[in-house]
């Protein structure tokens, strides 16, 4: 199934792989995504949607297995401080449910953030748009697709 991601893809000429899994609304977790399309957490990248106090909305793309340290996001995006967005806002703001966020054609162009650790691996995972698919692509491609900025964004432990 082509999502509106892969077509992004697809007409910038990069290639990728589409990776169904089942799912259902229990289990949506990073960590179970990356178990069922067959790669570590750390390669399954989750979009989280926030919004700062100056610069308004933004996309955070963040490791399975990582938290988003908000203060870092903040940092990267010139807001004095960041909050993640009611779910209830998710849909509105970037036509996708929960689950199936991706930066790559959502409904309006919001500037991403991606946590550097995703261009240690030669392959990451992030959502198709839709609950039940994820694209596996590499990250410089990934950066190009989405215009990311590459930035340290998750919490220590």
């Amino acid at each position: 199934m082509k999502t509106n991601a892969a077509r992004i893809l697809d007409n910038l000429g990069i290639d990728y792989e589409l990776r169904p899994y089942p799912v259902d609304a229990e289990h949506l977790k990073a960590a179970e995504v990356a178990a069922l399309v067959g790669l570590p957490p750390e390669q399954v990248f989750k979009t989280l949607i926030a919004r700062g106090d100056r610069n308004g909305v933004c996309l955070a793309v963040v490791p399975g297995d990582g938290h988003l340290d908000l203060k870092a996001l903040a940092r990267a995006s010139g807001d004095r401080r960041v909050e993640l967005v009611a779910l209830r806002e998710v849909t509105p703001l970037t036509g996708y449910v929960r689950g199936g966020v991706t930066a790559l054609a959502g409904k309006k162009d919001y500037p991403v953030f991606l946590d550097e650790t995703a261009i240690l691996y030669e392959q990451i995972a992030v959502s198709a748009g839709t609950r039940g698919l994820q694209i596996v692509l590499h990250p410089d491609d990934y950066v190009r697709a989405t215009r990311a900025t590459l930035c340290p964004l998750v919490q220590d432990s």
